[in-house]
C-alpha cells in the first residue's frame, strides 16, 4: 500500500527529465532530452553576454555606469576569489575559473526560468570534474616534472593505493557534490509542484526557489571552483 501510494506521488512529481528527440547512431539508440535543450540555451545565453560585454568594454568609459558597472562588479568578484586562495602572483587560472564560475552560475539558476539544471545531470558535472582532474595532474607534472609522481609513494611506498585513490577521487567528488547538491534541489521542487494544488504553486515554492536555485546554486558554484583552485595551487606550490 505504502509503495503504491509512493509511486503515485512519484507520477504526479515532474521532475523535467524528458526525451524529446530519439535518434540511432552506430547501432545505439540515443536522446536529445531536455538537458541538452537546457545547456544549448544556457550556452547561447552565455555567447551573447559576452559579446555583449566586449562591446562594452571596447566603449568603457573612467567613469563605469549600467551595463559596465556590471562587468566589473564580476571580474573584481572572480579576481578576489582567485587572488585570495592562488595568489596575486599567478593569474594563468583566472580565465578558466572566470569562465567555469560563470557557467556553473547560469547553469544552477537555470530552473528558476522553467528550465532543467544542466547540472542536475551527471553527464554533465562529471566532464567538469575530469577537465579540472586533468589540468591538475598536468599543472603538477609541468611544474614537478616526475617528481609529481613521486608523492603517491610518500610517506612510505606502502601508502600508494590510499594516494592513488585519493588522486582519483578528485572528480568524483567534485562532480558527485554538485550533482547531488543541484539534482536534490530539482526533486524537492518537483515533489513540490507534484503534491500542491495549482493554485498554491503560483506564490508559495517562491522562496524555496531563492533557496534551491539561487543560494544553494552559487554556494555550489563557489565550492566547485574553490577546490578546483585548492587541488591546482597543491600542485604547484614550491616542494
Amino acid at each position: 500500500m505504502v509503495g503504491h501510494y509512493a509511486g503515485m506521488i512519484l507520477a504526479d512529481a515532474d521532475f523535467a527529465i524528458h526525451g524529446l528527440l530519439k535518434y540511432h547512431l552506430f547501432g545505439h539508440e540515443l536522446w536529445i532530452t531536455t538537458t541538452h535543450v537546457s545547456l544549448l540555451i544556457v550556452d547561447i545565453c552565455l555567447i551573447v553576454f559576452m559579446i555583449c560585454a566586449r562591446k562594452c568594454i571596447k566603449k568603457a568609459t573612467m567613469q563605469p555606469k549600467g551595463f559596465q558597472n556590471v562587468i566589473e562588479i564580476i571580474v573584481e568578484m572572480i579576481d578576489n576569489m582567485v587572488n585570495e586562495i592562488m595568489g596575486k602572483e599567478d593569474k594563468r587560472f583566472r580565465n578558466y575559473i572566470g569562465v567555469l564560475f560563470i557557467f556553473l552560475l547560469f547553469s544552477n539558476i537555470s530552473g528558476m526560468f522553467g528550465l532543467r539544471a544542466p547540472t542536475a545531470d551527471y553527464s554533465v558535472t562529471f566532464p567538469l570534474g575530469v577537465i579540472t582532474f586533468c589540468m591538475v595532474q598536468y599543472c603538477g607534472m609541468k611544474k614537478h616534472k616526475f617528481g609529481h609522481f613521486k608523492a603517491l609513494f610518500e610517506p612510505i611506498p606502502l601508502l600508494f593505493p590510499i594516494n592513488l585513490i585519493g588522486e582519483v577521487a578528485v572528480p568524483i567528488s567534485l562532480s558527485l557534490r554538485l550533482f547531488g547538491n543541484v539534482m536534490s534541489g530539482t526533486v524537492m521542487m518537483g515533489l513540490i509542484y507534484g503534491l500542491l494544488p495549482a493554485y498554491i504553486t503560483t506564490g508559495i515554492p517562491a522562496p524555496l526557489h531563492i533557496y534551491f536555485d539561487i543560494f544553494s546554486g552559487a554556494i555550489q558554484t563557489y565550492v566547485f571552483c574553490m577546490l578546483t583552485m585548492v587541488y591546482i595551487s597543491d600542485k604547484i606550490l614550491d616542494e
